[in-house]
């Protein structure tokens, strides 16, 4: 497996080796060792989610408070989606930035996001089902959201009308979030990844 830094500290790309022949495949689509190594630290597994959607669906962008925040490992299990991370965190060189990575049931890639990232995504096919496995459990006074349409951000969706929840929909722009002081702070998601690398909790 190749893991591979994004243009944002603390989002990464993991490609799988893929191996198979005429009875079907397989492939190792989460090594803890090769993610810590790479990361910085091991995954703390405390839930995993199954998401599915219809094609034109966009979730997101999603974020958690740090501490403790939710560092996040995505793969799509079935169909095509856009995944995008983006930088929430204030004070952070990237600060308002976004990446994507386009996963799929033939690709097998999966994304990596620490905690204070904000996540999203696209379906591109009807019943896109992916896969992602969380750093902490759900906890609905820590979550928040970013309006994944903010003009400031700019996110590049590959569908002309995107299909959002009602919580989506009615989310703040990134200003306004910022604003409201929901947003995590740089140097905070540093100092916990440093504890998480020092051993802490």
């Amino acid at each position: 497996m190749k893991i591979h830094p994004l243009g944002i500290e603390g989002a990464f790309e993991v490609e799988p080796e893929l191996r198979g022949d005429s009875r079907g495949q397989f492939m190792e689509w989460y090594r803890w060792d090769a993610l810590a190594e790479a990361v910085g630290h091991p995954l703390k597994l405390a839930q995993a989610n199954i998401s599915i959607s219809a094609a034109g669906v966009v979730r997101g962008i999603h974020f958690a408070s740090v501490p403790v925040g939710q560092a996040k490992y995505i793969t799509c299990m079935q169909g095509a989606l856009l995944d995008v991370v983006v930088d929430l965190r204030v004070g952070s060189p990237t600060f308002g930035k976004w990446e994507a990575v386009r996963l799929n049931e033939t690709n097998r890639r999966s994304v990596y996001l620490a905690e204070g990232l904000g996540h999203g995504f696209c379906a591109l096919t009807d019943n896109t089902m992916i896969a992602y496995m969380c750093s902490a459990v759900y906890n609905p006074a820590a979550e928040f959201v970013v309006h994944p349409l903010d003009p400031a951000l700019g996110i590049e969706w590959p569908v002309a009308q995107p299909i959002l929840s009602a919580r989506d929909e009615t989310a703040p722009t990134l200003a306004e979030a910022e604003q409201k002081g929901i947003l995590p702070q740089f140097s905070d998601c540093r100092d916990y990844t440093a504890s998480l690398r020092h051993g802490g909790m």
